[in-house]
């Protein structure tokens, strides 16, 4: 049987450290696992591993921006509609790999995840060839100093969800910028102050938390009322389809990588007989009142 993961979700969320991480904690584990880079932007110094299945050898968007004249949009779509026309090089290559993991780094267009056809498509050849495919979403923890920034991610994150209809994990990255660090009395927090009660309303993203004026450093407030039937209606839905939690991730933590990859072992029957593990950032007291 053969496995697969899309690494998703917007640019910068930290995709490609976190496919480096992955590859490197499976081989630790003395499992077999393979990178695929489907960005065809990717700079060859964007990867930890050199990918072994990349896009770029089919179809890369530099030279069709230099050769058609498109934009980096339309390039990028180009290249989509390109690989979809090609599939058998894609079959091609992921045929030399048996019983083996394939961690699929995506680029960071959101619009591709939901509602462009091209990831649905993907997603229906694979479970065709007999892959089993599951997929991430990656968020990073910058967005949770901004709720209203933060529930932008929650939807798209919900929306994604609902167009490929996969077995997913959504990840909030980059935890150790808020959780504490023993070498560090400000924990790394961006913005003074994380408590695990307040990290947790947004791993379990809680509507109550939109649903609340958002207030200037000198107490004011400063939501706009025009707004406020259009942020009672995206509480109402999160409220009424609660898809959508996040797994703490935190790359300097190996047992965080672990928590991770063990939901998504979980979430495609890899090693059917394990149950996934529970984040140690949550069961520890890590989300501590910082000075």
């Amino acid at each position: 049987m053969r496995y697969a993961v899309l690494v998703t979700g917007p640019a910068g969320a930290g995709k490609s450290t976190f496919c480096g991480a992955l590859m490197t904690h499976i081989q630790h584990s003395k499992r077999t696992a393979h990178l695929v880079n489907l960005d065809p932007a990717a700079a060859p110094d964007s990867f930890e591993y050199a990918p072994s299945i990349d896009i770029k050898d089919l179809i890369s968007l530099e030279d069709v921006m230099s050769e058609l004249n498109y934009g980096p949009n339309g390039g990028l779509v180009y290249c989509f509609e390109y690989l979809l026309e090609n599939m058998d090089w894609l079959d091609e290559e992921i045929g030399e790999y048996e019983d083996d993991y394939l961690i699929i780094d995506c680029p960071g267009q959101i619009e591709l995840y939901t509602h462009h056809p091209f990831l649905p498509t993907l997603v229906k050849h694979l479970s065709r060839q007999g892959i089993r495919t599951s997929a991430a979403y990656l968020l990073e923890s910058q967005f949770m100093e901004d709720k209203y920034k933060f529930f932008s991610g929650v939807l798209s994150a919900m929306s994604a969800m609902v167009n490929l209809e996969i077995p997913w994990i959504n990840v909030m990255s980059k935890m150790d910028l808020v959780l504490p660090n023993a070498d560090d009395p400000s924990g790394g927090a961006r913005n003074g102050v994380w408590t695990r009660r307040n990290i947790a309303r947004y791993l379990d993203p809680d509507p109550l938390l939109l649903a609340a004026p958002r207030g200037d450093s000198d107490g004011t407030d400063t939501l706009n009322p025009r707004f406020h039937a259009l942020n009672q209606a995206i509480v109402q839905l999160v409220d009424d389809h609660p898809l959508v939690s996040f797994l703490p991730l935190d790359l300097t933590n190996p047992d965080s990588i672990e928590t991770v990859l063990s939901h998504i072992d979980y979430t495609m029957q890899y090693g059917e007989d394990e149950e996934p593990k529970e984040p140690h950032d949550l069961d520890e007291g890590d989300f501590q009142e910082m000075e």
